[in-house]
């Protein structure tokens, strides 16, 4: 947490500019018209100032439902005001009362600079930048990543109050991450699809709920208000960058069928139904030679059809561009790139293209005005939902005020805190004591990290905590460089880390990658720990006399097996990018006030990994033919660094579990045909194999107590962790799949019960060859943690006419 001095001066800074900024007669307001600035659209004074007098328009009566008054506002435009309105930066229609409104707004993890609607400045100087995605999806914790959301979505709503920030905010990033080497994997939640899609629906509805509206059965989906509006994106099979000769802007990801359903639509699947977004965003890339962007079936058939999405699409920005200039598809031209886009569901170009050629592109025949009505329907039924024309009630209230404010700081820390991984404690090397008598050596290039720890997609921060000023407030700190930055191409700095841990009393190196090494439009080439700093790390270690911890920040998992297994380093944590109060977090962790809970959300690989299969591979399983190893937890059995979901602790646990059943019955109505399954040599097939879970009820459940005991001396949190194996002889099923996790808190010596209430269909059905989810007869295993802790139990399913 940043100082209260630092606090205070934040705060006497935000007040100040709002008083400067009313005395010099600026008045805050989202909706600028003829020089005035008003809260929401359908104000009677703004329209008055236009010449125009509201009761006309039956677009500003509240007492229509939103499909007549969407209706109403698409009537009155002209064709050319209708193709105004299909890029991000909507001009809107003076001539009927519509402003302009720039769609383009981020909140990855804190509301962003990027886009064109958000700036920070006068009043708003900066918002709360929480830790990256990688990181608080470490915390397996839903309810936090909810909470995030909550908070991320009132300072947005509190900058749009003040004219700072839009409404439709293009968060969050829900890719898997199938490779190591990606650079966007700071943005994700990790390699496993249901924690994905788990993180996506969690953030969404933290993001987008009204407190008490939140819909359910009854309420019109198309109606339900939004506090803000999100995005998942980037639809589908996106996960390179710019790798080698591939980059994004011409990669054809060729993906099976199998694959796609089972890990690079889910999460997006799970963000529409169980989220409920308002938009998703298309990719920059081919899938299987079509531009996603164009592909009907994957927009209009998929998304909007089979998911029933409540909400518009929007490309990635510039991909009509791309589609053209970059895949060269079918030799389109402008015209016909967008009219592909268009007629596949495409509602919102950002970029040029529809502005400027949906025009031409009817002229020529290939475009039908319905098709701009249909998106502009999408487009500005959300706008409604948002309160953009009749101005919120319930959120009137927000400003400046609710903008930094010292429960955020504490929740941007704690986030970090919750995230933050123990991968190494030997002897138990953590806690230290704090103590200003002792003398603590920082050395590393991320020693006196600030700008790093909050990534990209990142806004102005509050402030900073660092690593240096969070252990400077509690012990002696000797601070050396040891490296000058994450490159280390100069090994001058080393010597004075080295010279300086001989008599300190405890050594904490802060290494790593940073964005010059994995970020948007740059993936890696290796799994390792750039320039000199692993010579920094073992000499310094070498060296130190006492306590050695590392420190690593990266997003991407890093082959630290040195540093694993060198008995100089006594404990490693891993803090990914922790955000504005990240050199808190640490501290906190460091010093014993909080006991790590985090787990890895992806595996790190050794290093040789990447020489085994390019990234430009896509497939998901093993390819023995070409000597490829699979990808994830789920198809990778070789050996790694740190396995998908590891993570220590300074207390013990142990599970007692018990379960509501052991088998199953599934009745098939008669004559139903099985769909095979595909066994391996010698494995003899049940009669009925398996059953499509689409022709189920799917109304069973298996309901697990898991009793955590806490058998350390130190209270913690512990993150459960369900897996479910298909019956053995399975060909191409997982080896395991994570089906369900909690997050509970176990004072020392007691414990605490998680109930796990498993969906048969979910948890145990598997996608076969043919891309269908079926659910195998035969014996299922439950597989409750990881290692030798674990508890397996055995699950039946009976396909029985």
């Amino acid at each position: 947490m940043a100082s209260s001095c630092a606090l205070l001066f934040c705060l006497a800074i935000l007040c100040c500019s709002f008083l400067n900024s009313a005395a010099a007669g600026i008045t805050t307001g989202p909706i600028h018209t003829n020089g005035n600035n008003y809260t929401h659209v359908c104000d009677k004074d703004r329209f008055a100032s236009l010449g125009l007098n509201i009761d006309t328009f039956a677009y500003c009566d509240r007492t229509l439902p939103f499909p007549d008054r969407v209706a109403d506002l698409i009537d009155r435009m002209t064709l050319a005001e209708k193709i105004a309105q299909l890029g991000d930066q909507a001009l809107g229609a003076p001539r009927i009362g519509l402003p302009n409104y720039n769609w383009w707004s981020e909140a990855l993890h804190g509301v962003s600079w990027v886009g064109h609607a958000t700036y920070f400045g006068d009043i708003v100087p900066g918002a709360t930048s929480f830790p990256m995605v990688i990181l608080s999806a470490a915390s397996f914790n839903q309810s936090l990543w909810k909470t995030l959301g909550q908070v991320v979505s009132t300072e947005a709503r509190a900058m749009y109050n003040v004219g700072h920030a839009g409404l439709t905010f293009w968060s969050p990033n829900v890719n898997v991450v199938r490779d190591p080497r990606w650079g966007r994997i700071l943005e994700t939640p990790g390699e496993d699809p249901f924690t994905v899609g788990v993180y996506a629906a969690a953030y969404v509805r933290g993001l987008q709920d009204v407190e008490g509206q939140e819909g359910g059965s009854g309420v019109d989906p198309n109606a339900r208000p939004l506090k803000v509006s999100s995005c998942c994106k980037h639809y589908a099979a996106y996960d390179l960058d710019n790798w080698i000769e591939e980059d994004r802007f011409h990669f054809d990801a060729r993906v099976t069928e199998q694959d796609m359903a089972e890990t690079f639509l889910r999460p997006f699947e799970m963000c529409v139904r169980d989220g409920d977004v308002s938009s998703v965003m298309c990719s920059y890339n081919r899938v299987n030679g079509i531009p996603a962007c164009a592909d009907p079936r994957l927009l209009n058939m998929t998304v909007r059809g089979e998911w029933d999405l409540h909400g518009y699409i929007v490309s990635d920005c510039d991909s009509l561009e791309t589609m053209a200039d970059g895949h060269h598809w079918l030799n389109d031209t402008k015209e016909d790139t967008v009219a592909q886009a268009l007629n596949a569901g495409l509602d919102l170009d950002c970029g040029i293209y529809y502005p400027n050629y949906t025009g031409s592109a009817m002229e020529q025949g290939k475009v039908r005005e319905r098709s701009i009505d249909m998106a502009l329907k999408n487009l500005y039924t959300v706008l409604m939902r948002l309160n953009f024309f009749d101005g919120s009630e319930v959120y009137k209230s927000l400003g400046v005020k609710d903008i930094c404010t010292p429960a955020n700081l504490e929740l941007a820390t704690d986030a970090a805190r919750q995230g933050i991984v123990l991968l190494k404690n030997e002897g138990n090397t953590l806690p230290l004591t704090s103590n200003k008598k002792k003398k603590f050596v920082i050395t590393g290039p991320h020693g006196n990290a600030t700008n790093v720890m909050i990534g990209n997609y990142e806004g102005i921060p509050c402030g900073y905590v660092s690593p240096l000023e969070a252990f400077s407030k509690e012990v002696q700190v000797d601070f050396h460089h040891g490296c000058w930055d994450v490159p280390c191409g100069d090994g001058g700095l080393i010597q004075q880390s080295v010279n300086a841990a001989k008599t300190a009393d405890a050594t904490i190196i802060f290494a790593g990658i940073d964005l010059g090494v994995e970020v948007e439009g740059k993936d890696r080439t290796d799994l390792l720990l750039p320039g000199l700093q692993t010579q920094l790390i073992n000499q310094v270690a070498e060296a130190a006399k006492h306590p050695v911890v590392l420190v690593i920040m990266s997003a991407g998992g890093i082959d630290i097996s040195f540093a694993k297994e060198n008995p100089k380093i006594g404990a490693i944590l891993w803090a990914g990018y922790p955000g504005e109060q990240g050199g808190q977090a640490i501290a906190d962790i460091i010093f014993g006030r909080y006991n790590p809970g985090g787990r890895l959300p992806l595996t790190w690989y050794n290093g040789d990994y990447v020489d085994k299969l390019p990234m430009s591979s896509m497939k998901l399983r093993p390819v023995d033919e070409l000597g490829f190893p699979g990808r994830t937890y789920k198809f990778f059995n070789g050996s790694t660094v740190f396995p998908f979901g590891f993570g220590l602790s300074y207390s013990t646990f142990s599970y007692n579990v018990t379960s509501s059943a052991h088998w199953i019955d599934v009745k098939i109505r008669p004559g139903k045909n099985c769909p095979p399954l595909h066994y391996a040599d010698g494995v003899d097939a049940p009669g009925c194999p398996s059953i499509e879970v689409n022709t189920l009820p799917c109304a069973d459940n298996l309901v697990l107590d898991v009793e955590v005991a806490n058998t350390g001396a130190v209270d913690g949190s512990h993150v459960v962790l369900v897996y479910t194996k298909p019956p053995a002889g399975v060909l191409d099923a997982p080896l395991k799949q994570l089906v369900a996790f909690e997050r509970v808190f176990v004072p020392a010596g007691k414990k605490a019960v998680a109930r796990v209430k498993l969906n048969v269909c979910k948890a145990f059905g598997i996608v076969e060859r043919t891309a269908e989810t079926v659910l195998p007869e035969g014996q299922n295993t439950v597989v409750v943690g990881d290692g030798d802790g674990s508890v397996s139990l055995d699950f039946k399913v009976n396909l029985k006419y």
